[in-house]
């Protein structure tokens, strides 16, 4: 088996990855997870949401949304909408997301990472004030992307496989 320092970082591939989401990338990785980090692996579904406090439209893109976090030791890998955004969450830009925005899969994208108070923190470095926040609820992952909603997703599969294959 291998550890996160000896699997090399994953980014979006150009134009995004399209309808097939690419394999795991932390397969057969041994590490633990760090003491802070919540549980979030798995293949999360949203089953709701809603945006200052309505719920989101029945025809919200959001509402079809489907991604895959795999984590090991403190590196996280969030896979959806076409992105793939490798990270180390110690809470530095170094370290962090260096990836793609996407809305348009070429807007540079660099983020810091941290675990805080058991939920994953996302800051991007250019857009001051922004959090995207990940947490455990139960069997519920919630997803909060700083002003712009907030969802409940279901985990359909614990494994790392692709989620449109089932």
């Amino acid at each position: 088996m291998s550890s996160v320092h000896d699997i090399p970082r994953a980014n979006t591939p150009p134009g995004g990855y399209g309808t097939e989401m690419p394999p795991a990338v932390l397969l057969g990785c041994t590490d633990p997870l760090v003491a802070e980090a919540p549980d979030l692996r798995g293949i999360w579904r949203v089953i709701d949401g809603e945006v200052d406090g309505a719920p989101l439209p029945a025809d919200h893109p959001i509402r079809r949304h489907v991604e895959r976090i795999e984590q090991a030791g403190a590196r996280v890998v969030v896979t959806g909408g076409g992105v793939v955004h490798d990270m180390v969450a110690d809470g530095t830009h170094e370290n962090g997301l260096d990836d793609v925005m996407v809305h348009d899969f070429t807007t540079p994208l660099v983020v810091a990472a941290s675990y805080e108070d058991g939920v994953l923190v996302l800051r991007p470095r250019d857009l001051p004030g922004v959090e995207v926040r990940r947490w455990r609820d139960g069997d519920h992952l919630l997803w909060s992307y700083h002003t712009l909603f907030t969802t409940r997703l279901e985990r359909i599969d614990e494994s790392t496989s692709d989620p449109l294959s089932h």
